[in-house]
Parts: C-alpha cells; structure tokens; sequence
C-alpha cells in the first residue's frame, strides 16, 4: 500500500511527458517483460474455469485498465495530496460493494468510515488551493477529483475480485495474466500514439521513473498484495490501506515540492480516521 501510494503520487510527473493511454501501455509492456517466467501454469494448478476467466478480465478490465486511466488522468489535473484523500476512500467503497453486491453485513462503525470518506472529499471539493497545470484551467480539478473517485471504484472491484481469485489461483499467476490483459487493452491506443511521439524527447530521469512505476503498479504491489490476502483475512488486510493516503501525501509534499493547506489537512484527517473506522478489525463476539 506504501508503495501504491508512492506510485500514484509519482505518476503525476510522468503523465506530463507522456499521453496517458501510451503510458498505460507502456507500464504493461515493461511489466509484462518483467514477469514472462511467471506466465507458464503450474503443474498443481487445476484448469481454469469459464467463470475464473471471466474474473481475470475482469480484474483487468476494472484494477489494472479503467483503474490506471482515471488515476492517471485524475492526478495530471489536479494534486498528489488530493490523490491520497480520494484515495483514502477505497475501504469505504469495499464495504458499500460488499453491501450492495455480496448481501454482506456492514457494522455501523464502517458506516461511519463510509460518512468521513464523504466529508474528506467534499472538504476537498470545497478548498480553492488546490493547484492545477496551466493546460487545465483552475475549472479542470473537479473533473480530476471526479476521475479520481471512479478509480477508487474500480480498486475496490479489484479487492473484492483478488480475493476471489485467490482461492483458485497462486499470486504470481494472477499478477502475470491480469498484467497480460491491460496489455491487450492497451496495445491499439499505444501503437497509435506511439507513431507520433518523440521518444527522443523523453530525459533519462523520466525513463527511470517510468521504469520504477511500471514494476511498482504492474509487478510489486500486485503480486504482495495477492500474496497478503491468500495468507491474511481481507477484515486485517484492509487495515494497510492507510498507508496508501499517506505515502502518497508524502511524495506529493516532499517529492513535488505541493503545499499542504488548512482546509487540505482537515480533509485528509477526517479521510484517514475514516479509513481506521472502516478497517479496524473488531472482536469477534459469540451470539
């Protein structure tokens, strides 16, 4: 989660010098170079089911696809730290899928998660200190705080689909065909842009910065994250979500030189005790 944190802050630089679905494309490719050995199935692994296919594009489709296209799009127009307070919304968006989809009991402490999440971001919405690119226009961060709200969507779709799949399939397998699928996705938007961009542009400092967020989001994060939730009940597992808001706070004040303001710190406080609310685990009681 630190580490998802640190990337989305850091692909704030990046979606500067790149378009964003060539990046998306890129990130795929290096990722996929990175984990080919991790391809092959296993001898112990059974068949895959029509049903598990359908949850790996899923996966894809939603966590890796639609998540990096508004992330992405959603912090070139606005902050980093307005980043890790949407952000800081995915436990809450878990639990209202939970809720809605599974038929899952949602305690009233978690509610209160749901309702801090709400304030965090509306206290956002509402700061006018916020800096966006001169490209954008000062009228373009609601649209990105917007992008940002449905990449948070669609992380949560990712959590509750990985928890699924992991019962089935090992992490390394899951992380390399997920990863395969946003490949896929991506390749007709990517050979287009890549026909008229300058890659002789590009400086060595943003390729490896390109290179750590491509093994980072496609590699790392992904196959740890796998890994924790076939060991760890997702209940514990959620609580880790709050480094997430917090690293990438972090990198955005001390990385890109952002300034945090009143009405920024007050939202990203009420975000994060938000996130304590919906994710700490409770004794279980016998009835």
């Amino acid at each position: 989660m630190a580490l998802v944190g640190s990337y989305v802050a850091l692909s704030k630089p990046l979606a500067a010098v790149f378009p964003v679905l060539l990046l998306a494309w890129l990130r795929f490719g290096i990722g996929g170079l990175a984990m080919l050995g991790w391809l092959k199935k296993p001898a112990d692994e059974p068949p895959m089911t029509r049903q598990v296919k359908g949850l790996l594009f899923l996966e894809s489709f939603l966590g890796n696809f639609l998540f990096t296209l508004c992330m992405i799009s959603g912090v070139k127009l606005t902050t980093a730290v307005s980043a890790g307070v949407i952000m800081a919304a995915i436990p809450a968006a878990v639990a209202l899928l939970s809720w809605a989809f599974l038929r899952e009991r949602v305690a009233p402490r978690v509610w209160g998660g749901v309702v801090c999440a709400v304030l965090g971001i509306g206290l956002l919405s509402l700061s006018h200190s916020t800096p966006v690119s001169h490209q954008s226009g000062p009228d373009r961060a609601w649209l990105g705080n917007l992008l940002l709200l449905g990449a948070v969507f669609c992380e949560a779709c990712y959590a509750v689909i990985g928890k699924k799949l992991t019962g089935t399939l090992g992490p390394r397998r899951i992380t390399s065909l997920i990863n395969l699928w946003g490949f896929v996705l991506t390749t007709p938007f990517g050979i287009w842009l890549a026909w008229s961009f300058d890659f002789g542009a590009v400086s060595t400092g943003s390729w490896m910065l390109l290179l750590f967020y491509s093994l980072a989001a496609c590699v790392w994060t992904v196959w740890l994250w796998m890994t924790g939730l076939k060991n760890v009940p997702a209940s514990q597992a959620g609580v880790f979500t709050v480094l997430l808001p917090i690293s990438a706070a972090t990198v955005g004040v001390v990385v890109l030189g952002e300034r945090l303001a009143g009405m920024q710190i007050l939202a990203f406080c009420i975000a994060l005790a938000g996130v304590v609310l919906a994710t700490w685990p409770s004794r279980s009681v016998r009835g």
